[in-house]
């Protein structure tokens, strides 16, 4: 039996192993296409500035110094651009997970009769919407230009996030668990605050991770709604120093000890990306175990 039991495994075939190789060989490639251009943004980042100009940093730092990150904690713009994007990427999410599952839910019970018509309305609107301008008008009619609501509100629900939360809840809550909860008394809403949302962790976890790097990203809805300096996000005040190349003069406080200004620039340039990264990689570690689950599950049975 043992030996028709080894006969039955199933052995990689030579096409098969060749495949494997060449994957391997794909995947380091665009390892190093990855990872090389972050080590160069890291170790210049903790270069001397001089360094830097005259192209002396590949993947090590090159008299090393943290004049950079000194320089871009000193100034008060990155420091408030730092509170606001971390209040909408908490706030926001915190409210884009609630909408999200109490759209998600009521469109997984059979009995709510209006939850195919919904449904279409809600991917009707992934493919057309009102477009910019009329966006603006409704944004503006409900008073929110200039307020810290402008950045949650107009983007508090994804209609594809929805889908994915509709098809965990579907997929691994099964009905005879309403039901049981049904002859204990359980209404529909409490059935969801106790029962679901736990059992949902995964998705929501995955979901928090979607919506959270969303809002550290976001730009373009605070150029539009919001006017005041002291509501902008951090990438608003990397836009400036990364693409319109403005630096406050608060920030070349040791100029006389640096090389020279464009050598600070660029200093700063790669201190403030390395900056504004670390928050969202910081937190990519504490869902990584509930990412693959909750994206095979919308993507296998969406």
């Amino acid at each position: 039996m043992s030996g028709k039991a080894k006969n039955t495994l199933i052995r990689d075939t030579p096409g098969d192993t060749f495949f494997l190789i060449f994957l391997y060989i794909m995947l380091g490639f665009v390892l190093l296409i990855v990872i090389l251009p972050l080590l160069f943004i890291v170790s210049a980042s903790f270069s001397d500035p001089q360094a830097v100009i005259t192209g002396e940093v590949w993947f090590l730092p090159v008299r090393p110094t943290l004049r950079g990150y000194q320089a871009v904690f000193k100034n008060p713009k990155l420091m408030a651009g730092f509170y606001n994007s971390f209040y909408y990427m908490i706030v926001g999410t915190v409210v884009n997970l609630i909408m999200t599952l109490l759209c998600a839910y009521p469109l997984t019970r059979k009995e709510f009769p209006a939850r195919k018509v919904l449904s279409v309305i809600m991917v009707f609107t992934m493919y057309f919407s009102g477009g910019m301008v009329p966006t603006y008008m409704v944004v503006k009619k409900l008073g929110l230009i200039d307020t810290r609501m402008a950045m949650i509100i107009p983007v508090a629900l994804s209609v594809w996030n929805v889908i994915l939360c509709r098809t965990y809840i579907s997929s691994t809550i099964p009905d005879t668990l309403y039901e049981s909860a049904t002859l204990d008394g359980c209404s529909p809403f409490r059935f969801m605050i106790s029962i679901v949302a736990p059992l949902s962790t995964p998705i929501l976890a995955v979901l928090a991770l979607y919506y959270g790097v969303g809002h550290w990203n976001t730009y373009f809805n605070a150029l539009i709604y919001l006017n005041k300096a002291e509501l902008a996000p951090l990438q608003i005040v990397l836009r400036e120093i990364l693409v319109l190349s403005k630096i406050d003069p608060i920030m070349i406080t040791d100029a006389r000890e640096l090389a020279a200004k464009q050598g600070l620039t660029d200093l700063l340039k790669y201190s403030v990306i390395i900056v504004g990264s670390a928050p969202v990689m910081a937190i990519y570690p504490f869902v990584q175990k509930y990412f693959v689950k909750g994206v095979m599950i919308g993507a296998v049975k969406g």
